[in-house]
């Protein structure tokens, strides 16, 4: 009888256990659910915004580009209006330029166009580079021939061919410029005359810059 008792508590027992065990079971399932729900649910929300972020670089594609050019036409628009008044200015002088008193009436008005041609560009951040009687700069300077003036310091500007120009402190052109070039002093005392220093590549960009400057 006792043998018996044993058995059935022995059994229940492990009906217990098994019963225990699927409850585990059963549980660890169902938080592998909710786990893979929840990593589903994040999938969906991180495509989703993906897809959004897709759209979005599309259309920043499309529309850059065009935001790009209206920006230009718009700076080339504003230029060019700043710049009306100076030739407003520069027709009415020619049209009376047969009526003008004298010659130097006439080279008045030109200079005051000029002037005003020099203040538009310096509303533009471009100003002119200095370089007549300045020691020369190659950064700004652009060395057309030599010429030697012994009552000019050495490498100093004698002449300027063309005006040069910076926008925003950065050189747009260099002035084309003649600098002295005083001729070394011999060991016996004597001077000796200094060739000019010019390279070659120099020259040929100068040459090769007429066209632009004619425009």
């Amino acid at each position: 009888m006792k043998y018996r008792r044993k058995e059935k508590s022995k059994a229940e027992d492990l009906q217990g256990a098994d019963q225990q065990e699927r409850k585990t079971q059963e549980n660890k399932l169902e938080e592998r659910h909710d786990t893979i729900e929840s990593l589903q649910k994040e999938k969906d929300e991180l495509f989703a915004q993906l897809q959004r972020v897709s759209a979005d670089y599309a259309n920043f594609q499309k529309r850059v580009p065009k935001q790009i050019s209206d920006t230009i036409g718009y700076e080339k628009e504003r230029i060019i209006k700043t710049l009306l008044p100076a030739l407003d200015n520069f027709e009415h002088t020619l049209q009376n330029a047969h009526s003008a008193e004298n010659f130097d009436v006439l080279v008045k008005g030109i200079r005051i166009i000029y002037d005003q041609l020099l203040d538009i560009l310096k509303s533009h951040n471009v100003e002119q580079i200095e370089a007549l009687g300045e020691i020369f700069d190659p950064a700004i300077h652009q060395a057309m021939t030599q010429q030697s003036n012994p009552e000019k310091e050495d490498n100093v500007v004698l002449e300027e061919f063309q005006k040069g120009y910076r926008l925003n402190g950065r050189v747009i052109r260099p002035s084309r410029v003649i600098v002295n070039k005083l001729p070394e002093e011999k060991p016996g005392g004597g001077q000796e005359a200094a060739l000019p220093e010019q390279p070659e590549d120099q020259f040929d960009a100068a040459d090769g810059d007429e066209s632009t400057d004619t425009e």
